[in-house]
């Protein structure tokens, strides 16, 4: 697969690094130059620094032949324009976005996006150490 991942932060890289090492062709966009650091030497991942939601960044980045795009950046109005644009401009088959807000995650799905949500998988996995039987609800 020929994936875009926005954002090159510690999931962001790890994602890349993982995809890549997979064998999927992945590129990373990041505002900071300074981020791809984290690929680290043996990384083969194409970065490129710029906004995810500068139309000219994504078609460096090769949106028109992306078959997913995963918007990780730190920002959830950053992470969801990238997706929408990436779905709605670009019809990218497979676009996911980290909704960091949970108060937000459900208002974010109700676009037709697939979230993330770190604090609510925290929540649930906790529960779930907690009380197993929270972790099947």
């Amino acid at each position: 697969m020929y994936i875009i991942i926005a954002g090159c932060g510690k999931i962001g890289s790890n994602l890349a690094k993982r995809l890549s090492s997979g064998g999927h062709d992945v590129v990373v966009i990041d505002a900071d130059s300074k981020s791809f650091s984290l690929l680290g030497s043996a990384s083969n991942c194409m970065s490129v620094t710029g906004m995810p939601i500068d139309e000219d960044v994504l078609k460096e980045a090769g949106i028109d032949r992306a078959d997913a795009l995963v918007s990780v950046t730190g920002d959830d109005n950053v992470n969801i324009m990238a997706a929408q644009m990436a779905r709605q401009l670009y019809h990218v088959p497979v676009v996911i976005t980290r909704c960091y807000d949970p108060a937000r995650e459900e208002a974010v799905r109700t676009l037709g996006l697939t979230t993330v949500c770190p604090a609510l998988l925290a929540v649930n996995k906790i529960c779930g150490q907690l009380s197993p039987e929270e972790d099947k609800l």
